[in-house]
C-alpha cells in the first residue's frame, strides 16, 4: 500500500543471529552492539521520495466530430461539495473492507492532482459539454443579468464517496458514490427538478495506487455517462 517501514540492514540481522547461539564470555557484549547497529540504522535519515501525482488522463485529444444531433439544454454546473474531512485534500485513499471498513486510509506516496471534487467537476464539465452549452453556476447568473436570458437549469453534485475498495487482499475496485440534484432556478426561488443517487464501481487491475486510480479514473467515466443519460431524460419530461 505503499505504507511506510523501517527495514535494517543485513549485517545487524547477522549479529544477532550469531548472538542467539550457545552463551559465553563476549555474548552481552555482541548483543548490545546488535542493539546499537540496528538503533543507528533506524536513526539514519531515509532519502525524501516525492509523492506520485495522478489525474484523469489529459482527456479529449482531438475535437469530437460534428454530428446532425440537435445540441442539447444548456446546463450551469455547481462546484461539488463533498461530506467533508478526507475528501477535502489531494490523498488517494482506500479501504479495506474485509479488515475494517468504516476507516478510509491515505497511499503514503500517491497524491491527486487536485482535491477529487474539483477533478470530477472537471472531467464532468469536460464530457457534457461536448453537446451542450455548460457554465458554472456563478456565471448562468451573471449571464441572465446582461441578455436577460432564461436561466439554464442547474445541476449540483455531492461526492459521498471516493475510495479504492479492497474485498479481498486481491480483489479491489474504484469506487465513486454522488448525490445529483437538478433545480430550476426561478424569480420566486428553486423548484426541485429531479435528484438522482449514482453509484458506480470498476475493477481494479493491481492492488496499489497505480491501480486504484485507474479503477477510479474508469468509474468517474461511467458515473458521468450515467448522469448524462439522465439529465437527458429529465430535459425531455
Amino acid at each position: 500500500m505503499n505504507a511506510p517501514y523501517f527495514k535494517p540492514q543485513q549485517g545487524a540481522l547477522n549479529l544477532i543471529a550469531s548472538c542467539a547461539r550457545p552463551v559465553w564470555a563476549g555474548a552481552t557484549f555482541c548483543l548490545i552492539a546488535a542493539v546499537l547497529l540496528l538503533g543507528g540504522c533506524s536513526a539514519l535519515p531515509d532519502k525524501p521520495t516525492r509523492a506520485t501525482m495522478y489525474d484523469f488522463g489529459p482527456g479529449a485529444l482531438a475535437a469530437p466530430p460534428s454530428t446532425r444531433q440537435a445540441p442539447l439544454a444548456p446546463l450551469a454546473i455547481d462546484d461539488i461539495s463533498t461530506s467533508g474531512g478526507a475528501l477535502d485534500n489531494m490523498a488517494v485513499l482506500y479501504r479495506l473492507a474485509y479488515a475494517d471498513a468504516q476507516q478510509l486510509r491515505p497511499y503514503s506516496q500517491a497524491r491527486w492532482s487536485m482535491p477529487p471534487a474539483q477533478l470530477v467537476r472537471q472531467r464532468l464539465r469536460e464530457q457534457l459539454s461536448q453537446r451542450r452549452a455548460v457554465f458554472n453556476a456563478g456565471d448562468s447568473v451573471a449571464l441572465n443579468r446582461s441578455q436577460n436570458a432564461v436561466l439554464p437549469l442547474q445541476l449540483r453534485l455531492e461526492l459521498e464517496e471516493f475510495s479504492h475498495l479492497f474485498t479481498a487482499p486481491d480483489a479491489s475496485v474504484g469506487l465513486i458514490r454522488l448525490r445529483a440534484t437538478l433545480v430550476e432556478v426561478t424569480p420566486a426561488g428553486e423548484k426541485l427538478v429531479g435528484q438522482r443517487s449514482v453509484v458506480v464501481q470498476r475493477p481494479a487491475a493491481t492492488a496499489d495506487a497505480p491501480g486504484g486510480v485507474r479503477a477510479l479514473t474508469a468509474a468517474t467515466d461511467a458515473a458521468i455517462e450515467e448522469l448524462d443519460q439522465w439529465l437527458q431524460q429529465t430535459h425531455a419530461r
